[in-house]
């Protein structure tokens, strides 16, 4: 039986994504075949697609190659040295990164020690949510080492990773303090934070005394957000492709400094899907496309004005 998969066949424009079909793949020792319900869309699938950053240096003599780090999905067979997981199980994995890819499939065999159970209480749709943003939000909160009554500034609070990082610091017990376009002001209150319309006036002349910066933008947006901040302060910065600059820039101010590359976790993604089933957390998705529109998805991600995740579709 055949299936289909997107891929990148050259570096480009959105408009170079496209579709293959392959024969449904056999999982190896330690495998699990998955039928993928949702993937979902990632900046970083957006600049490997430019043919920009380090996933698109090491895969350039591989083309085409499906990317995509977040999956969920139901097992459908399993590798005989598997045990933790069943057929029939639904999963969701923070897959193949940063170099395997290949989320953006309909079916995918992967590494059971890849996959964990998806909660009853949880949907797929929120489950593929979480995987690659849940766990860059959570390490770079835990890396800031935010405590209790800190003034916390996240820069781009709306966004997939910023809206759950927004979340895992109020529940912290720390203040929040975001920015956001001024569509997204009251979106971020009803989480708990105080946002701030980045297009009224730099963050800068809106805030000071901040504890910690946690730095989803990067750039020009980071330099001006250094202003806000006490002595030692303590700056987390996830953009790599600024990371060096701001890093230094932060360093020469006085402030403790490091850039940071999410690390998959599968028991970290345990604990973000147990507080999505208890209503602790809350996945925000702006849109689901059917896969066979993974290029108007690729288009919305790049408008830079995404309110948390976008996902394909898979199952159409």
């Amino acid at each position: 039986m055949k299936c289909e998969q997107v891929v990148i066949p050259e570096f480009g424009t959105a408009e170079v994504l496209s579709l293959q079909q392959i024969e449904i793949p056999e999982p190896k020792a330690g495998e699990v075949l998955v039928k993928v319900a949702f993937a979902s869309v990632n900046p970083i699938d957006v600049k490997t697609r430019a043919g920009l950053g380090w996933a698109a240096a090491e895969n350039k003599d591989k083309l085409p190659w499906t990317p995509g780090y977040d999956i969920s999905g139901k097992v459908v067979s399993l590798a005989s040295d598997c045990s933790r997981l069943s057929a029939g199980d639904e999963v969701a994995g923070f897959i193949g990164f940063p170099l395997r890819g290949g989320g953006y499939s309909q079916y995918i065999c992967v590494p059971e020690s890849e996959l964990t159970r998806v909660p009853n209480s949880v949907t797929l749709e929120a489950a593929a949510a979480l995987p690659l943003a849940g766990q860059t939000a959570a390490q770079a909160v835990n890396k800031a080492q935010v405590k209790e009554g800190e003034r916390v500034l996240i820069l781009a609070g709306a966004g997939g990773v910023g809206h759950i990082a927004v979340q895992i610091a109020i529940a912290a017990k720390a203040e929040v303090y975001t920015t956001c376009s001024e569509k997204n002001l009251d979106y971020l209150a009803t989480l708990g934070a105080h946002a701030i319309n980045y297009h009224f006036a730099p963050v800068s002349e809106r805030l000071q005394d901040v504890d910690v910066l946690i730095d989803l933008v990067g750039g020009d947006a980071a330099l001006d957000a250094l202003k806000c901040l006490r002595d030692e302060a303590r700056v987390i910065t996830v953009p790599t492709i600024t990371a060096e600059l701001i890093c230094d820039k932060a360093k020469l101010l006085g402030f403790q400094a490091s850039g940071m590359l999410v690390q998959p976790d599968i028991e970290q993604l345990d604990t973000l899907l147990y507080m999505v089933g208890v209503g602790l957390l809350k996945t925000e998705i702006q849109h689901i496309y059917p896969y066979t529109q993974v290029t108007e998805a690729h288009l919305q991600l790049e408008t830079g004005r995404t309110r948390g995740k976008v996902l394909l579709d898979m199952q159409c």
